[in-house]
């Protein structure tokens, strides 16, 4: 079994990829600001250090898995917020690899695998579906991917192989979804803008399958969409979840009032959108659990 650490690991993706990881035995060092809080959502096997520095000297895990950053969707982007999302992420990566580039020069060892955290906002809007392969649309969404993703690259120049997690919508308790049931229970809910933008999801299990894989194959390298292979419209995404929950989902949010209240967060995380497929997973046969969005719904309401 793999020594792994984990940047991110008390967050909705970690603590999954954390619990499931566990149970398969591997090593996990999980690297957080706040310890007694993280101790609470993972298993107590897991080792948690504040600080790199707090690694034993020869200490180089095998596998890094890179999840932190500020979340997104929790407010408008101001100027002083879209720097704590780039502090968070690009400067959390420039540490990671200067640390672990100076531990390859004492040991002449490396980390074997790099998954680093990125998100389909790499695309920018989108109608048409794309794949690893498409180019992109600018915007602040993308600009932020791709530097992360740059910063990750540098792990290559140690010869390890480095997969970017281009991650869409995740399912499960916590996340998007969490935020989406309350208004929709109550017969609240429904389209946003046109309802035409693309909505590429994945569920929390295949989120942390996808991760599994992509350590233990090691044909798969450089951006990998973690999204399910049947993407869907806002307006199908909303009308699956109501149906699921047996409430009508008609009342849309119109685009004007989605920039009034978010700005250009709304815009980019809400009224624009991605069909994105994630042709290197199917190429890989990574067994999806869940490929058809009802049946991830009713699952994740079910429990």
């Amino acid at each position: 079994m793999s020594s792994i650490l984990i940047t991110g690991g008390s967050g909705f993706i970690g603590k999954h990829f954390c619990n499931q990881a566990e149970q398969l035995g591997h090593q996990l060092s999980v690297l957080t600001r706040n310890p007694e809080a993280t101790a609470a959502r993972l298993p107590e096997s897991v080792r948690l250090v504040q600080g790199l520095e707090e690694l034993e000297a020869d200490y180089v895990p095998e596998v890094i898995i890179n999840l932190a950053g500020e979340p997104l969707a929790a407010g408008r982007w101001t100027q002083r917020r879209k720097q704590r999302f780039y502090d968070s992420r690009i400067n959390l990566t420039d540490s990671l690899y200067e640390f672990f580039a100076e531990r390859n020069r004492k040991h002449n060892r490396k980390p074997s695998v790099v998954i680093s955290g990125s998100a389909i906002g790499y695309y920018g809007p989108n109608h048409n579906p794309v794949d690893e392969h498409s180019g992109a649309v600018d915007g602040f969404s993308h600009q932020l991917c791709k530097t992360w993703e740059q910063s990750a690259k540098r792990f290559e120049s140690l010869g390890s192989r480095v997969c970017y997690l281009r991650t869409g919508i995740v399912l499960g308790e916590e996340g998007a979804l969490a935020r989406m049931l309350p208004p929709f229970k109550m017969a609240l809910g429904g389209p946003i803008g046109s309802g035409k933008q693309g909505m590429s999801w994945i569920h929390i299990d295949d989120m942390v399958g996808v991760i599994l894989h992509c350590i233990n194959n090691p044909q798969i390298a450089g951006p990998v969409n973690a999204t399910a292979p049947k993407p869907v419209s806002n307006a199908q995404f909303s009308a699956s979840l109501g149906a699921v929950l047996n409430r009508p989902a008609v009342l849309p949010m119109p685009g004007f009032m989605v920039k009034l209240l978010f700005g250009e967060m709304g815009e980019e995380l809400l009224l624009q959108g991605q069909y994105v497929m994630p042709n290197k997973l199917l190429a890989s046969d990574y067994p999806f659990q869940y490929s058809d969005l009802e049946k991830a719904l009713q699952q994740i309401v079910a429990t």
